[in-house]
């Protein structure tokens, strides 16, 4: 008796599976009638003038260029912080291929020692186990 009201129960569960005929009658879309909408069109902006013939494109600089701009300073408009730290590090004074000069194997170089190598390699965190000593 049991097993019949369990295979009843899977019965009426598997005709809920049914792919549109059956005891719903209801009918699924037609994935063929479906139409695409128009694409989007950006309206003119009248407010734009033609260019002038001999004028260079608005875009007429690569990639390339622009990176080398963002990078090492350019036409970019610059924060009155920064204008105030280039100005106090002395931006102004500063050579213009110096860039270029600093890898250069014919560049004269200062050796500052063991101190310095020391600092530089010192592992980083917050200096708990740090000591300083004044000479005598």
């Amino acid at each position: 008796m049991r097993s019949l009201i369990v295979v009843g129960l899977l019965g009426v569960m598997v005709t809920g599976c049914a792919s549109g005929s059956g005891l719903s009658g209801r009918k699924s879309p037609d994935e063929f009638a479906v139409s695409r909408a128009a694409p989007l069109v950006v309206p003119p902006d009248f407010a734009l003038s033609p260019p002038q013939a001999g004028t260079p494109q608005a875009q007429a600089s690569d990639s390339s260029t622009q990176a080398l701009e963002a990078m090492f300073g350019g036409s970019a408009a610059r924060s009155a912080a920064e204008k105030g730290a280039l100005t106090q590090a002395g931006g102004a004074r500063a050579a213009p291929g110096i860039r270029s000069n600093v890898g250069d194997p014919a560049t004269d170089v200062v050796d500052k020692g063991a101190v310095t190598r020391d600092i530089i390699a010192a592992p980083e965190g917050p200096g708990a186990e740090a000591q300083a000593a004044t000479p005598q």
